[in-house]
């Protein structure tokens, strides 16, 4: 079977991570989570006081982009990859909700992206790779063979969100996470560089009423359609 490229795009919160985690083990491929590495990002940020409530210094951040250095290490007891920054496994710092408030203001800046999609795009020179992110399909695969743009509506995905905070102890409102959803989705889609859109060849996939299983299961079907053709 030959090998290709999945691009997973979509809003916040739609199981996006989820679903390539799925894919890649099914598979056999790799699985990068680029919105980890924005996140960590964040966090960088965060712990050098560059960003916060109503500021944010962002030659600062440009400046110390050097600084920052970014590794996925599988754990085999997760059975995924987790986010180091700077040799810290940053995995359960990265998904709190004061980090999702800012990320998409990080992830803004062009210097930021640029850095990183370099480093996305290095790692998917040999294909066998699943990606999910906001731009993957349209600036850092553009010529991949599959991709997926997933969406819901945003009371179902702040639902989701808020049940998973719940899980881990955090202690949050549903009207909180609500409101970072919709933030998340004006910033996301209106920025000026690399926008949340929906590529040309995209498969859009509407997963408000489908299960996880049924998710993957339609979507599986599409690989081996793709991977027929190829």
């Amino acid at each position: 079977m030959r090998n290709i490229t999945i691009a997973i795009d979509g809003f916040s919160s739609t199981g996006k991570s989820t679903l390539a985690k799925q894919l890649a083990k099914e598979l056999a491929y790799v699985y990068v989570d680029t919105g980890a590495m924005y996140r960590a990002v964040t966090l960088f940020a965060m712990n050098n006081n560059f960003i916060k409530a109503d500021f944010f210094d962002k030659k600062a951040l440009i400046n110390s982009l050097p600084k920052i250095k970014l590794e996925f290490k599988y754990n085999p007891e997760l059975g995924f990859a987790e986010m180091y920054l700077n040799g810290e496994n940053v995995e359960k710092q990265i998904r709190t909700i004061e980090v999702s408030s800012f990320v998409s203001k990080v992830a803004e800046v062009s210097e930021v992206r640029s850095k990183l999609v370099e480093q996305q795009q290095e790692m998917g020179t040999n294909k066998a790779i699943v990606m999910d992110g906001r731009d993957i399909g349209t600036v850092v695969f553009p010529m991949a063979e599959l991709k997926i743009f997933m969406t819901a509506s945003a009371e179902t995905r702040a639902q989701r969100r808020f049940d998973e905070l719940r899980q881990k102890g955090d202690n949050v409102s549903y009207e909180d996470v609500l409101k970072n959803v919709v933030e998340r989705d004006y910033i996301d889609t209106h920025r000026e560089d690399s926008p949340l859109v929906i590529a040309d060849d995209a498969i859009e996939i509407d997963n408000s009423y489908l299960n996880r299983e049924e998710q993957f299961t339609a979507v599986l079907e599409l690989v081996n359609e793709v991977v027929k053709k190829v």
